[in-house]
Formats: C-alpha cells, sequence, structure tokens
C-alpha cells in the first residue's frame, strides 16, 4: 500500500461526535472526513454518490477508515463502483447490521446488506456485545468481504461509549494495514 496514501474517515449514521475515535483522529492525525448530505436520514445511493465525488478529488490512492454504516457504505460502494483502483486498504470497525428488525426502517435503503468480496485489503475489528450487530453476523460479514478478522472482546459499538479515547490499538491496526499491503 501506498505509504502516503489519504485516510478517508468514513463515520456511520448520524455522524461521529467529537469523543468518537475518528473525531479524534481526524484532529490528531489530520485525516479527512468524508462529509454525508444527510446524517440523520442517509440514502445508500447518496452515500455511494458522494464517497465516489471524494475519491475523484484525491491526489493519491485512499485507505478507508470506516464505522458502523460507514462499513455497509464501503461494500454497497466497491459493489457498484468503477474506480475501486483508487482505494488500497479499508479499517472496518463495529459494521452495523442494517437487516435488524429494529434498524429496517431507518435504514431501508440499506438492505440488503451487500455481501460480496472487497477488491482491496481490508480489516473489520468486531465486538462480543455490539449492539447494532451480534458477534456471528460481523464474522460473516467479514468472511463475505474477505476481511481479516480482528475480536476486540467486549467493546460495546466501539465508539466514545466504548471508552476507547483516542484508541491507539485501532490506529495501530491501521498502520499495520497500510504497511503489510500496497497498492496494485
Amino acid at each position: 500500500m501506498d505509504p502516503h496514501a489519504q485516510v478517508l474517515l468514513l463515520p456511520g449514521w448520524q455522524n461521529s461526535g467529537a469523543a468518537h475515535w475518528q473525531s479524534r483522529w481526524e484532529a490528531r492525525y489530520g485525516y479527512q472526513r468524508v462529509e454525508q448530505h444527510d446524517w440523520m436520514q442517509p440514502l445508500r445511493g447518496d452515500w455511494i454518490s458522494r464517497l465516489e465525488d471524494v475519491l475523484l478529488a484525491q491526489s493519491r490512492p485512499s485507505v478507508l477508515v470506516a464505522h458502523s454504516l460507514g462499513c455497509l457504505l464501503v461494500a454497497a460502494w466497491a459493489s457498484v463502483s468503477r474506480n475501486t483502483h483508487l482505494v488500497c486498504g479499508a479499517l472496518l470497525v463495529a459494521p452495523g447490521d442494517a437487516e435488524r428488525p429494529e434498524l429496517r426502517a431507518p435504514l431501508h435503503s440499506w438492505s440488503p446488506v451487500v455481501m460480496q468480496c472487497l477488491p482491496f485489503a481490508s480489516v473489520l475489528v468486531g465486538s462480543h456485545n455490539d449492539p447494532y450487530c451480534s458477534l456471528a453476523r460481523a464474522q460473516s460479514m467479514a468472511s463475505a468481504w474477505g476481511a481479516q478478522w480482528h475480536d476486540l472482546g467486549d467493546a460495546g459499538h466501539i465508539n466514545a461509549e466504548s471508552g476507547l479515547g483516542d484508541w491507539p490499538h485501532g490506529h495501530a491496526l491501521l498502520q499495520t494495514l497500510m504497511q503489510t499491503t500496497h497498492h496494485e
């Protein structure tokens, strides 16, 4: 992977607040957040188009760092884009399961979840007690997407409420991903 790759942060539904590790990484490392037009009523097609636009505007390859619905965005985008070569890796953290009964209505355009192999290296970090995705479902997503599974134990939704602060362990995973893969 290109060591000078641009890191793009893909928050999930309702964006990532100031205490979220994604926001902390943005402030600390200068990573770029992909801003969506509507964080509260996310439409898959709109989010895919926005990610495509941001990737096309980059001057170098990108690494995606996705949380929750952002993980589903990576899979959905990769399944339709002709520009997957612009991404050289993805760190996928705590994917939300849009097919859960309580999430189907607010995330209606995200079902079914795209379950096909990603065309770039990826690591999926999951938790045993994530309220938005069962452990078995997260592991099945990792398998379908061809992502390396990383078990974080009981870490909830791996967000601000998980008490991770700057989440140095997650940043180390990102650095390892960036160092051990290469841009095709």
